[in-house]
């Protein structure tokens, strides 16, 4: 149950100038932040513990059990508890490849349940990741519901989802997709491609005409090789491309994520992209419409493709730092601050300053999560009461 906190006094806090001792951060009654003072005395007891700008995770289908195409309130509930646990205070719901009437139940939930609102992580919004994918590389999504992207369509999607549908993945080579692309920027949605067969010369098109980036870099397209640099060519060598990075050890090879990282720096983007397997048992769970089945934290379909992730943010941001051997605050950014300005909202969240919303995560020593905050509201930990 939420609880109502006035201020902090932490230890150290992770501040947009960096690292600060001793510091006394106050809210506001409408849960922003009011002040921030480093270097505080104050009445209140020091915590011995850190504080941070909660986690975004813009890519996530599940966890604890739950999926957003479950398509009800209680099993956004769930993700959205569960993620508070972990640090993350805001997510992007995100879909897979569905019957249509699915995925219309799962935009109108994620709709009704971000006005309703839930009891730890923030809604911001749907993540539609599929049918619009070719089948080459697929991945998890049902080949026969894949097909290209129709204006009217996503017409009909973006009037039910009512100003909450904020991302569409696409595959760029369908005859359709590049004259979308400029118009689904012009409707104030974010657009990634990715499960795609797309070369360099293409994908470097669509981030032309608009594209903001690609989904899960690596997985999901054509490759990085030296006479034909693909999708993931184009990912790295764009300017403007946002590049999302599941960062578990799985699904990316260490180096190639040091590659990422020193190709794309503040472009890149951690993800979990997991699914309803996360923080349970090893077994066979539901992704979508396919069966798929967990082994040793792995999530695979019959055929051996990876099938989401079982991937927390916080441990991703701590691989992250491990892999390519930077400080913690540099790969917490990586969850928190870059996210927040990829979905251009950065004004609110993402850093610890006045004005801000009082998204926050308080850690330990060893980096464990105590306690989030969601709107000055703590959603997770022993409670703060002052």
């Amino acid at each position: 149950m939420a609880g109502s906190c006035e201020q902090i006094y932490v230890q150290k806090a992770l501040l947009p100038a960096g690292w600060a001792d001793n510091v006394l951060v106050t809210f506001d009654d409408d849960g922003s932040i009011k002040t921030v003072k480093a270097h505080a005395v104050s009445t209140e007891k020091l915590r011995p513990l850190t504080l941070l700008p909660a986690l975004i995770d813009t890519h996530i289908h599940g966890s604890a059990g739950a999926d957003v195409m479950d398509a009800t309130h209680e099993s956004l509930n769930t993700i959205s508890s569960f993620l508070a646990t972990k640090g993350v205070g805001a997510f992007l719901a995100t879909t897979v490849t569905a019957q249509h009437k699915d995925i219309e139940r799962a935009l109108i939930q994620v709709r009704d349940s971000q006005r309703q609102g839930v009891e730890g992580a923030e809604i911001l919004g749907t993540y539609l990741e599929g049918p619009f994918f070719t089948s080459r590389h697929k991945g998890a999504h049902p080949e026969n519901l894949l097909h290209q992207p129709e204006k009217s369509l996503l017409e009909q999607w973006i009037q039910l989802a009512d100003g909450s549908l904020r991302c569409v993945a696409l595959a760029p080579e369908y005859p359709t997709s590049l004259e979308l692309i400029p118009w689904l920027k012009s409707q104030g949605i974010r657009v990634m491609i990715g499960h795609s067969s797309a070369d360099y010369e293409l994908a470097q098109e669509a981030l032309n005409q608009g594209a903001d980036g690609v989904v899960h870099c690596y997985n999901g397209m054509n490759g990085l090789y030296h006479r034909e640099p693909g999708m993931v060519g184009a990912a790295l060598t764009h300017d403007q491309c946002q590049v999302e990075l599941i960062c578990d050890g799985h699904h990316v090879h260490p180096a190639a994520i040091k590659v990422v990282h020193h190709c794309c720096g503040e472009r890149l983007l951690l993800i979990t992209d997991a699914m309803r397997a996360a923080g349970m048992p090893d077994g066979e769970y539901l992704l979508g419409e396919m069966n798929v089945k967990m082994k040793e934290g792995v999530v695979r379909t019959a055929s051996g493709s990876l099938a989401g992730s079982t991937l927390t943010l916080d441990l991703g941001v701590k691989k992250f730092q491990q892999f390519c051997d930077i400080s913690f605050a540099q790969a917490w950014l990586h969850g928190s601050l870059y996210p927040a300005k990829a979905l251009g909202i950065a004004d609110r969240l993402g850093s610890i300053a006045p004005g801000k919303q009082a998204n926050l995560t308080l850690c330990d020593d060893l980096r464990e999560i105590q306690a989030t905050f969601v709107k000055g509201k703590q959603v997770f930990g022993e409670l703060f009461t002052k």
